[in-house]
């Protein structure tokens, strides 16, 4: 057949599509889809917009995925946020005093002190990703004045679906939207880079955080599932595992940030090279998972340890998402996998809770962790929890999301399912088939 005549017969088909379209219009199915516009367009009918579906998490991904998880939702309240019970007064933390900031200030040691400035760039291809995501560092980038006119918007309930469709557009795994915890904003964030922050007095380079809004909406990365499988953990792949996530999601939170700021509303980007707001409350606040046996870091139901995220808040109509329970803090309880495997020994083996800054959570050294990251001589950085938690999805099957199933309803299954987990020896292997990168021991 010859272009001709291929272009003929897809005229041909085009045009028996368009009459069946016609008939289906006699039969008033695009009438229904005519009417459903209409509805979309009550407030305002430039927006041509087709409403989704009540209760539907997004029209581009209809459901979360949490990968066979038994999940239920729960309510914000003054005593918890999820599944962490708040016991106290939770006090605004300095971004002066987070692990690699307390390294570059001397606080963790010479060694660390000195490591710290290279542990990232030690490989180059973390040192790749790190620099490009330095582009958006600047506040012009995360941070502006939101157009003076504010365009015609959806109700609350189909903008948040219509927002995470654009993070889902923009690449994100996982997104959800949260009411903004006043305490997840930093009292203070940091505006050097840390080869001046031994140098300098702190009160130099902190500047309060003034920034009071009340949703923020939170882009979740997966830091791929292959290399996970085909790594150590902790070798030279880690760092740039961390920062593929922190660059995919820096570039998704800045641009979405800038889309609601030209719709005439208030929005700041929060990423690995410009933070705001500390990131563990508002994955929990947006519904992407559960405060976890490692103290201050999260477990979403299906990527386990294997994300990253960044986040933006906005004074934008939303309709945030519930907090999650899929029985982690069960699971945590009996597991004990991330503490047996932390080259750090960072990781409590406690049975219970320990109150910390005016909530419940288990006593695990994040000092420790960050000495580790920062002095790894086998490698860059560290993802060993990640790499052995039996909450990071393994190769779609069956099998797998009857793990989950089983492993989010209580003690007893979580022991189960964490006796499964070393019965086949996930996260102590390493699939070689799956290894792609190179390795330059002589940087470590």
């Amino acid at each position: 057949m010859d272009n001709k005549e291929q272009k003929q017969t897809y005229k041909i088909n085009r045009r028996g599509f368009l009459k069946v379209g016609a008939a289906a219009t006699a039969m008033g199915v695009m009438g229904a889809l005519k009417a459903s516009t209409k509805v979309a367009n009550a407030a305002n009918e430039t927006l041509n917009y087709v409403p989704g579906e009540k209760g539907q998490w997004s029209k581009l991904h209809p459901n979360p995925d949490y990968s066979g998880a038994a999940v239920r939702y729960v309510e914000h309240n003054d005593e918890w946020l999820g599944t962490t019970r708040i016991v106290g007064k939770i006090k605004n933390v300095s971004e002066a005093d987070m692990g690699f900031n307390l390294a570059a200030r001397g606080l963790l040691g010479e060694e660390a002190q000195k490591e710290v400035l290279r542990f990232v760039s030690k490989y180059p291809l973390s040192a790749a990703l790190s620099k490009v995501l330095s582009a958006i560092a600047p506040d012009s980038a995360v941070e502006g004045k939101p157009a003076e006119k504010k365009l015609p918007i959806p109700d609350p309930e189909q903008m948040s679906k219509h927002i995470k469709d654009v993070a889902y557009f923009l690449r994100a795994d996982e997104v959800g939207i949260g009411k903004m915890p006043p305490y997840a904003y930093y009292s203070h964030r940091a505006t050097v880079g840390r080869d001046l922050m031994a140098s300098l007095p702190v009160e130099s380079w902190t500047v309060p955080v003034e920034e009071r809004l009340p949703y923020v909406i939170v882009v979740m990365v997966d830091q791929h599932l292959e290399t996970t499988l085909a790594s150590t953990g902790y070798d030279g792949i880690s760092s740039a595992q961390s920062f593929r996530g922190y660059h995919a999601t820096g570039n998704i939170a800045t641009i979405l940030a800038q889309y609601i700021r030209n719709l005439g509303y208030n929005a700041r980007a929060h990423h690995a090279r410009n933070y705001a707001a500390v990131m563990p409350p508002v994955i929990i606040a947006a519904g992407l998972g559960e405060l976890s046996r490692t103290g201050d870091s999260t477990i979403h139901p299906r990527l386990g340890f294997r994300h990253k995220v960044a986040a933006v808040t906005t004074d934008l109509p939303l309709v945030p998402d519930k907090p999650i329970d899929f029985g982690l803090q069960d699971f945590c309880r009996v597991c004990r996998k991330c503490a047996e495997n932390c080259p750090a020994g960072a990781i409590s083996f406690d049975d219970d809770y320990v109150e910390y800054n005016g909530y419940l959570r288990w006593n695990s050294d994040f000092r420790k962790c960050a000495v580790f990251r920062t002095t790894n001589k086998e490698g860059s950085s560290c993802g060993r929890c990640m790499k052995v938690c039996p909450w990071n999805s393994k190769e779609d099957s069956w099998f797998h999301l009857a793990g989950t199933w089983i492993g989010s309803r209580g003690e007893m299954s979580s022991q189960l399912l964490k006796s499964i987990d070393d019965m086949f020896g996930y996260g102590t292997e390493t699939i070689e088939k799956y290894k792609w990168w190179l390795e330059w021991p002589e940087l470590y």
